[in-house]
């Protein structure tokens, strides 16, 4: 019998499924009527508790899918950020080199007409809630574990609006909207510089990290609050994005050095590993379908009761899963991140083109015609592939006896993924914008790769988070938690920090911690080079590998890009401001870490198709070639037991087969061929939108971007003045 996940937390602050069973419907009825309410809430625990509990449906990292925005974060699909990275294909507005952003087209991620949803009505929001709390008349201790939580959240805000703007208005006490004499000018607050934001989000949760707790009392109700630890990694992200490029043009050691000793806090508050890392990573895999994991730090919890006004879903698992097994038909990774993932030695591919600080590995040399050979672990629970075995707990009987062509499997318990593809004439198989039709009734449904990460697989998770419904739903109830920040990221974060405090020889020992959790031991270095403890620059470029294949598909290498100018090295700085060309990182951060620039290429997809000895067949569900040539599959590679190096039986029959039956094509992803990504120079440090110097004429524009204010003259506003 499926467990329903749902608790009295995720329904008042539509967050928290950490309780198996229960809800208290009548305190949630009083949850609705919370925006009508008068200061003597403050003066009982659970009205107060209740304001918190706001703060955390309003605030926490929930995804809104492909459109995110304040309200949605960018969590691994395939939004503007992503899709301006190497993890997706299709130019966003970020890098489309036909169009170039102004202060009239640029994404608002800061003003918002609706306050009561935008960054500065969230704000105040936390403001009302603080200084309700302060002048409540709770206990000390009643006020200070409510605050640290309010704390955080305000720092929170501030943290995702400076990452993308640099310095912004500091509001920390809530402002009375009644005009008076002044016409409203007292209302108007100037931008502070980058330098104060950071140090006043950090002042915030220095306050929440002495209020909060290390782990809750009665952890089965309070899974899911912040904790002193997420309050530390939340300080140590944002003094590692002040000591990054994107700010730290001089790589001035004293940034570094805070950083790091905030990312060192993080790290010994938050200590875990796994106990075992599982068959080809099914430990790490485990961990994105685990309610109440070790793992977790920050993140989003989701319930899969039924569709109602307390229902919170979780439609990633819906999404990647191919239509022939009922999901939403999956998501499309580029050639560039399948070949770019270490070899099972932990070394870079033979044909890796980036990273050219970094040792290729020459025990396993890379085939792409074979590109799931001797891969690191992570890349099996990252992509799916033809032959391989992707399971569920899902009854497919009912669509497998009326439709057996298109669902070819009676139970999710047996799915196999053989999502090769034929072509009906020479024409449309030798075009790269065209693709084939796919077998086992995936039919037009063409991607051969699928992105796999934080499936709720049923091979690692015997009790799946997610209820499916044949009828409707499909695997679209699912409870399956998003994590923002997670320990993996602790240690990243810490390695990245430790690296420039030079601190080398600890930033070292947190990438090896980090690989021997998906099995890579001390035999062979964790697969790192030996020299890394010797050579700052390289020692760089292999935390930010590492990090590009740890943290994929999780949202994060938009703001890795971001935080290292990985687009153009920084080159262009210099064009929009004087003091801004880079004196540190050697003037160029690609050259420095020997990465290239993603500016000027463009992303492409893998297919896999029947070779050229098979022909042409119509586009039809009984017309593969294969079949008709009588040619048996191989058994699909099972990652519960199989090998997944040469020399096991299971992948070597697999890869005898792609020799004999199959071609890998290049797809084309970004459109008319002739287009290169473009990333503006100053779209690494956002200007305004014109709507928000409409409201605010006294507010200034960012240096590189129209000034609306100012008659469309150049912005004023230095975000790297200190």
């Amino acid at each position: 019998m499926k467990k329903i996940y749902k608790s009295s937390l995720v329904v008042a602050f539509l967050a928290v499924s950490a309780l198996f069973s229960g809800c208290n419907t009548d305190y949630l009825e009083e949850m609705r009527s919370y925006g009508n309410y008068t200061d003597e809430i403050y003066n009982d625990y659970q009205g107060a508790l209740g304001r918190v509990n706001f703060l955390y449906a309003a605030l926490l990292p929930y995804s809104g899918g492909s459109t995110f925005n304040f309200t949605w974060h960018s969590t691994g699909d395939a939004d503007d950020w992503s899709k301006s990275t190497e993890e997706y294909g299709g130019f966003s507005s970020f890098v489309d080199p036909t169009l170039i952003l102004t202060n009239s087209t640029v994404t608002d991620y800061i003003y918002g007409e609706n306050k009561n949803v935008s960054p500065f009505g969230r704000i105040r929001e936390c403001n009302l809630v603080k200084e309700g709390i302060e002048a409540g008349t709770l206990s000390d201790d009643q006020k200070n574990e409510l605050l640290g939580q309010v704390y955080f959240f305000r720092a929170w805000c501030y943290y995702r609006l400076v990452k993308i703007y640099g310095g912004i208005p500091i509001i920390d006490y809530v402002q009375n909207p009644i005009q008076g004499d002044s016409g409203g000018l007292d209302l108007v607050v100037a931008r502070s510089t980058t330098k104060e934001c950071i140090d006043f989000i950090c002042s915030d949760l220095d306050k929440a990290i002495a209020m909060l707790p290390a782990g809750w009392e009665n952890a089965a109700t309070n899974y899911g609050r912040i904790t002193k630890g997420a309050a530390e990694a939340l300080q140590g992200r944002a003094r590692l994005l002040y000591a990054s490029p994107l700010f730290n043009r001089a790589d001035d050691a004293d940034r570094w050095t805070l950083a790091y000793e905030a990312n060192k806090a993080a790290k010994e508050t938050l200590a875990y590993s796994y106990d075992d890392p599982g068959t080809n990573g099914s430990g790490w895999a485990g961990m994105f379908s685990s309610v109440q994991s070790s793992e977790a730090v920050f993140e989003a919890l989701y319930n899969n009761i039924e569709e109602g006004d307390y229902s919170k879903w979780n439609g990633w698992e819906n999404s990647i899963r191919p239509a022939n097994i009922y999901g939403g038909g999956g998501k499309t990774p580029t050639a560039q991140m399948i070949d770019i993932f270490p070899m099972a030695d932990g070394k870079l591919p033979s044909t890796a083109s980036t990273y050219t600080m970094l040792t290729k590995s020459s025990d396993y040399p890379y085939d792409p015609e074979l590109f799931f050979m001797n891969r690191d672990p992570r890349f099996y629970r990252t992509f799916a592939f033809p032959g391989v075995k992707w399971t569920a707990d899902a009854d497919l009987s009912i669509g497998n006896t009326a439709q057996p062509l298109i669902y070819p499997y009676a139970s999710g318990s047996k799915y196999e993924l053989w999502s090769y593809v034929w072509y009906p004439d020479e024409d449309t198989k030798n075009a790269d914008d065209q693709s084939g039709f796919a077998a086992d009734g995936l039919g037009d449904n063409t991607r051969s790769v699928f992105i796999r990460k934080r499936s709720d697989d049923y091979q690692v998770n015997s009790n799946p988070l997610y209820i499916f419904e044949y009828s409707s739903n499909k695997y679209k109830r699912s409870a399956a938690p998003i994590m923002e920040m997670r320990y993996g990221e602790i240690l990243l974060n810490f390695a990245e920090s430790a690296c420039g405090a030079n601190h080398l020889s600890e930033a070292v020992a947190a990438l090896q911690e980090l690989r021997a959790r998906v099995g890579y031991t001390a035999d062979n270095n964790y697969g790192l080079d030996e020299d890394l403890g010797s050579d700052r620059a390289k020692l760089f470029s292999a935390i930010l590998y590492e990090r590009q294949i740890e943290l994929a598909y999780e949202g994060k290498r938009y703001d890795d890009m971001r935080r290292w100018m990985l687009w153009d090295g920084g080159v262009g700085q210099a064009t929009l401001n004087a003091s801004w060309g880079l004196t540190g990182f050697g003037g160029n951060t690609c050259a420095y870490l020997g990465v290239t620039p993603l500016n000027g290429t463009r992303r492409t997809g893998v297919e896999v198709r029947v070779n050229d000895d098979y022909g042409y067949a119509s586009k039809s569900y009984t017309s593969d070639p294969l079949d008709a040539a009588d040619v048996v599959r191989p058994d699909a590679l099972d990652l519960a037991t199989d090998a997944t190096t040469a020399g096991s039986e299971e992948i070597d029959n697999l890869a005898q087969f792609y020799k004999d039956n199959f071609t890998r094509k290049t797809t084309r992803l970004d459109g008319d061929p002739s287009y290169t990504i473009d990333f503006q120079p100053e779209y690494y440090i956002l200007g305004f939108k014109e709507n928000m110097q409409k409201n605010n004429t006294q507010l200034k524009q960012t240096i590189g971007w129209a000034d609306y204010s100012n008659g469309g003259a150049d912005g004023t506003f230095d975000p790297l003045a200190e």
